[in-house]
């Protein structure tokens, strides 16, 4: 194999094979790599802005038995600190997010054992219902597996009883590394890697918008970072003509503080700021039919996520009003609305408010400048 002429395939959105991915991350110079993704994003995205939106994480609950092995986030059933998220906080908090100028819930939880398909059609048809213009960006594959087996049913139907009840898009969580050997390290009570993918084949078809995501930086091999890549292409590429299936995909690096993973395996993350970087530069170049690529400045922080939008990345992501789940595993970051677009400017780019269809939106003229501490 030889660096440019794989370059050149890419530049002709051809599909690279997992060994040739794993060549071009491991021989070509960053400066090099850099260029050819930065070259990619301009042609696939070429009003050449960076997108940002304003939304927040609420956890529908933190009751989990799924056991994953870098949450500490979840609680086992029973547990003192076991909680279900009753309406009066999600109108207090929903309530926040439009005074922040915000218009979407990314609503995810755990795997509680009590809380099947009913719970959730009747939770997104009260919230829709109360408020008719909020987006639910919610759940996502592993809890769909988990609800569809509560409920004895199949993927397809309960995907469109939760998008009748309200679900606008489905989130792309619980990918982490999309191999089983990975998978059984560290999240064995997770849906297994077909599960995951089947899954959003289906939401596809239904022409429900999904994200794409991988948690890399713990015990997957540099393979299975790039047969996850091909896995995710795959899927995009079978999605029907019209639907938007993956509309972005985001890596981040696992978040190691505290973790059971750390404690009792020694898994710690060591990615470098270059290492995210090539990362970033090879989603773009290995995933020629997903439109965009987000920069995690929430697990590598500001710097490292400006120069991924010279690598590739077209996407700088949430202010996350609110985000529980990697911040309990140490991301320490945070952005203002100010804030965020300050340091898209910094490094060279316009700052462009979005929505999760990827659509622009003006910024709200009443708007709360603040990120409330939790």
């Amino acid at each position: 194999m030889n660096v440019d002429d794989l370059f050149q395939k890419a530049l002709r959105f051809e599909f690279l094979s997992v060994e040739e991915g794993m060549f071009l991350f491991e021989n070509a110079a960053l400066s090099e790599l850099m260029l050819v993704a930065d070259t990619l994003r301009k042609k696939q995205v070429p009003h050449g802005k960076v997108t940002w939106i304003i939304d927040r994480n609420v956890n529908t609950t933190n009751v989990c038995i799924a056991n994953c092995k870098f949450c500490n986030f979840y609680r086992i059933p029973g547990h003192p600190e076991a909680y279900i998220t009753d309406i009066a906080t999600y109108r207090r908090k929903i309530d926040e997010t439009f005074r922040y100028g915000g218009e979407q819930l990314l609503l995810q939880g755990g795997h509680h054992p009590d809380l099947g398909l009913s719970y959730y059609v009747q939770l997104f048809k009260q919230l829709k219902e109360l408020y008719p213009s909020l987006k639910l960006h919610a759940l996502g594959p592993p809890e769909v597996a988990h609800i569809t087996k509560q409920a004895k049913s199949t993927h397809r139907e309960v995907l469109m009883a939760l998008k009748e009840a309200g679900m606008d898009s489905l989130p792309g969580p619980g990918a982490e590394i999309l191999t089983d050997r990975a998978r059984r390290l560290i999240s064995k009570g997770k849906c297994g890697t077909q599960e995951w993918l089947d899954i959003m084949t289906e939401a596809h078809k239904l022409n429900l918008t999904t994200s794409a995501t991988m948690m890399f930086g713990h015990v997957e091999t540099i393979q299975e970072r790039f047969e996850h890549l091909v896995k995710l292409r795959e899927v995009q590429d079978k999605k029907p003509e019209g639907a938007k299936g993956f509309i972005a995909f985001i890596p981040w690096t696992f978040q190691d503080v505290d973790t059971l993973l750390a404690k009792i395996r020694g898994v710690h993350n060591l990615t470098t700021a270059e290492e995210y970087i090539r990362m970033i530069a090879m989603s773009r170049i290995m995933l020629p039919n997903v439109k965009n690529i987000q920069a995690s400045w929430l697990t590598v922080g500001k710097q490292v996520a400006q120069l991924c939008l010279h690598a590739g990345a077209n996407d700088f992501g949430s202010i996350m009003i609110e985000e529980n789940v990697v911040s309990a595993a140490g991301a320490p970051h945070r952005f203002t609305s100010n804030g965020i677009q300050a340091a898209i400017r910094e490094a060279g780019f316009e700052p462009q408010l979005r929505n999760q269809q990827y659509e622009f939106r003006k910024m709200p003229e009443l708007m709360v400048e603040q990120v409330i501490d939790y």
